[in-house]
């Protein structure tokens, strides 16, 4: 393997883990792992799916079964606003605007608010462990705990673990005790695999619905209530993305970051060019909305 390929892990071995966490995130997030952070970062929000009280909130929006893809870009753009420009640089704490006043509609718990926070940390590393062309740098994983910290932080999350490994623990118990079947846990996560499928031709949809099943694991299939793919379905994507990873061992590192960069994205063609953070997100509940998901002052 090319000396070259190891230039930026050798610059975040370099770096504080927790004073220099924004920087590293940036490097991992942005240059050393792109498209990994987007594939886990989509199974990471989908994992919390799973949790009764989130998909219940989810499915009484209605959000997700008419406008899945703006859901999903909206969030997506969201956070790498953040994550590309700093949480306390104007666009992202004009991002972090959006998404508190979005969350602050609800009646979402500190539990919940906590797991969905945890996901982004972890899911991504262990997927990282798993199909990454390189495991994590330590200080990969301690930035990624000390950046997600921060904006939780900035998001008003109370009681958020101090240490990484604690924080992990919580929501490795989180999921045992809350991962239980629901018919809200069923339509979201349908509703979900529908939007994956659809970023493909007709002809593969089918194909995608399996390998997406083929991808989760067991407590995410109870939770959803969806029957497991066939082995070799989880079998052979897991190859292909060893395989891919074996690949990109020999690929020089990316020069510039694709943070807060979406020239494909479907619901704001040109994104960033002519828009704001503030121009993302889902409109105010509608007056008949269910009372018991609606947070009261």
């Amino acid at each position: 393997m090319p000396r070259r390929r190891w230039e930026l892990r050798d610059r975040i071995a370099r770096l504080d883990p927790e004073r220099d966490h924004l920087e590293i995130y940036q490097l991992s997030a942005g240059r050393e792992f792109p498209w990994d952070y987007t594939r886990a970062l989509e199974f990471a929000l989908f994992r919390t799916y799973c949790v009764p009280s989130i998909s219940a909130l989810l499915a009484a929006t209605g959000e997700f079964r008419d406008r899945p893809q703006r859901r999903y870009d909206d969030t997506s753009l969201l956070m790498a606003e953040i994550a590309a420009h700093g949480y306390d640089s104007p666009r992202g704490r004009e991002a972090l605007k959006v998404v508190n006043r979005a969350h602050g509609r609800f009646a979402i718990s500190d539990d919940d608010m906590r797991y969905v926070l945890s996901t982004f940390i972890y899911d991504p590393l262990d997927w990282l462990d798993k199909y990454g062309w390189r495991p994590p740098h330590d200080h990969e994983r301690l930035a990624a705990f000390h950046y997600y910290r921060e904006v939780g932080r900035r998001m008003g999350i109370r009681d958020i673990p101090a240490g990484f490994a604690e924080f992990r623990a919580f929501k490795q118990r989180y999921e045992r005790e809350r991962f239980v079947f629901t018919e809200t846990n069923r339509q979201v996560g349908e509703y979900t695999v529908g939007l994956f499928a659809a970023w493909f031709p007709a002809v593969l949809r089918p194909a995608v619905r399996l390998a997406v099943r083929g991808m989760l694991d067991e407590p995410m299939l109870r939770a959803f209530g969806f029957q497991p793919a066939p082995r070799w379905v989880g079998a052979l994507g897991h190859l292909g993305l060893r395989a891919r990873a074996l690949a990109l061992r020999f690929f020089p590192p990316r020069r510039a970051s694709v943070l807060g960069v979406s020239p494909r994205n479907r619901t704001y063609p040109g994104y960033p060019t002519g828009y704001r953070p503030a121009d993302l997100g889902a409109p105010p509940p509608a007056a008949d909305f269910p009372a018991e998901h609606l947070r009261h002052p």
